[in-house]
């Protein structure tokens, strides 16, 4: 009943003011969007809690600060998979959860836009209770001395509606579009924040790999240096020969520090991204693989990166916004008009400027005044013109913007695309290189045997070998940066999935020359 009036209200005020009564039903309306919107987001946010998460990693308290070395010192080892990093950032993340506040003060500021549509209540009460006394002396005979005693209070009540505010619908579509932009604003930097986790995540993976590599690497050249030790105390080898060795197996165990220190920086840079307790290290279970291929040509990437992409929209609610803000300034200086009603009740219990005041008598005051209040700004020394003119020329900023940044839209699609196919082929080259690498190195190490070679070919067939090993991890991962990448770029998750196992006839099919979406998913599982 209550809402019935209240929307009568405002359609009969509107009506007198001759403005668009469907303003107060769309009013009505957006309250109820709002209401609807936040309802399904509380549900969502329910519903994700409800679901099992594998790992309950639950991060810093926001005002946490450490004190002792033993609050940051890792105590726990986590394993992290890939399809577990989108749920970590939504939970976890501090930038996610700063942009959903910014949602919520920007959805608050629409609701206090919208109350310009309902009339206001002002509520006064002066002295609940005030007593006053007094004495009056005077010097004239004629005149007698007067006092006062009184008790007395009085209440205030005034009723305002504006029936004509020009500046109060721009206002409202204003702070509609901040809104509707601040849902876009989180969109966006939830995607990078994905971007971001992946690029972490595989950086990480590469650490794994190369470390895995260069242990391989220093077993290799530590039998390589016992061989030759041993062919050199029997006289068949030469110092030369055992120098070599040693100095392959301290290059190895460089590389093995060095991309020990890339494996830290990674786990903590995973760490940070997600959020975890400061005593907790992300692991990753999983190793470097092809994620999948893309299934979508240039042409259409860039239609889907158009249609996609949050930024464009945010820049159209750029170019709404100044102009709302461009019709408010001006409303300034047009007329407003106001429906006052006030009413005003007093009482008191004494008299004033009596010779001798009762202080029984009791009076009491009641009236009510309604009329039309009318405020013009007729003159403002062009202030409102000015900023009307300002937020126009925002405007036209804007749209400049939005032409500039689908331009560079293509360019960031182009770009990573034409870098994906490069890396599919880095991919299928490196593996051929690590496979005649690998061979190389068998012979290498049969002809030494044999006495056919020296310690210098297979110390450089060893290098090699890392070398095309370390190549070919930064292959992978470069490949599947790029795609998720270009995943983000256009918005859409057309990656098909490696299904396809791997037999050593299809590895020695492996043809480098001429490589194909076809020939590339053969390597996935390599």
């Amino acid at each position: 009943m209550r809402r019935v009036k209240r929307k009568f209200l405002i359609v009969a005020g509107l009506f007198i003011s001759g403005l668009n009564p469907l303003w107060a039903t769309s009013s009505q309306k957006i309250i109820s969007d709002i209401k609807i919107k936040g309802n399904s987001s509380k549900s969502l946010s329910q519903n994700q809690k409800q679901q099992r998460i594998l790992y309950e990693l639950n991060a810093p308290e926001d005002l946490f600060l450490p004190s002792r070395s033993r609050e940051v010192l890792v105590k726990t080892y986590q394993k992290v998979n890939l399809d577990q990093l989108e749920n970590l950032l939504i939970n976890n993340n501090r930038t996610i959860k700063i942009y959903l506040e910014r949602v919520e003060q920007a959805k608050s500021i629409l609701k206090s836009s919208l109350s310009s549509w309902y009339p206001t209540l002002n509520l006064t009460a002066n002295g609940i209770p005030q007593y006053f006394e007094s004495n009056n002396y005077n010097e004239s005979s004629v005149i007698q001395d007067t006092s006062s005693k009184q008790w007395s209070s009085s209440i205030s009540a005034q009723l305002k509606w504006d029936l004509i505010n020009p500046a109060r619908v721009p206002e409202i579509a204003s702070a509609r579009d901040s809104f509707e932009k601040s849902k876009y604003s989180y969109a966006i930097i939830l995607r990078d924040l994905k971007l971001e986790a992946k690029k972490r995540y595989f950086n990480l993976q590469k650490a794994n790999e190369e470390i895995e590599v260069a242990k391989k690497s220093i077993e290799s050249s530590t039998i390589g240096l016992r061989d030759a030790e041993i062919r050199f105390e029997s006289g068949i080898g030469t110092k030369l020969e055992v120098l070599e060795a040693k100095t392959q197996l301290a290059r190895d165990q460089q590389l093995f520090n060095i991309k020990s220190g890339d494996q830290k920086i990674g786990q903590r840079s995973l760490a940070e991204i997600l959020n975890f307790p400061e005593d907790v290290t992300p692991l990753i279970g999983s190793k470097t693989q092809v994620t999948g291929i893309w299934d979508l040509s240039l042409e259409d990437s860039i239609i889907a990166a158009y249609n996609s992409r949050e930024e464009l929209e945010s820049i159209l609610l750029d170019i709404s916004i100044n102009n709302s803000n461009a019709n408010a300034a001006l409303a300034a200086s047009q007329p407003k008009l106001s429906i006052v009603n006030t009413s005003t009740s007093s009482f008191a219990k004494g008299e004033l400027n009596q010779i001798s005041p009762n202080t029984s008598n009791t009076s009491s005051n009641f009236s009510n005044t309604i009329g039309l209040n009318a405020t013009w700004f007729i003159f403002d020394g062009g202030n409102s013109r000015s900023l009307y003119n300002y937020n126009k020329s925002k405007a036209k900023e804007a749209k400049l913007n939005f032409a500039a940044r689908r331009a560079q839209i293509r360019q960031e699609v182009e770009q990573v695309f034409f870098k994906l196919d490069s890396a599919k082929l880095n991919i299928s080259a490196s593996y051929t290189e690590v496979l005649s690498a690998r061979e190389s190195l068998r012979l290498a190490k049969l002809r030494y045997k044999s006495g056919i070679t020296s310690q210098r070919e297979v110390v450089n067939n060893q290098r090699d070998l890392t070398d095309s090993e370390v190549r070919y991890i930064i292959s992978v991962t470069s490949y599947n940066t790029l795609l998720a990448d270009l995943s983000r770029q256009t918005g859409l998750d057309n990656i098909k999935p490696c299904d396809i196992k791997v037999n050593q006839q299809n590895q020695s099919d492996i043809d480098s020359k001429s490589l194909y979406e076809t020939n590339l998913i053969p390597l996935c599982q390599l």
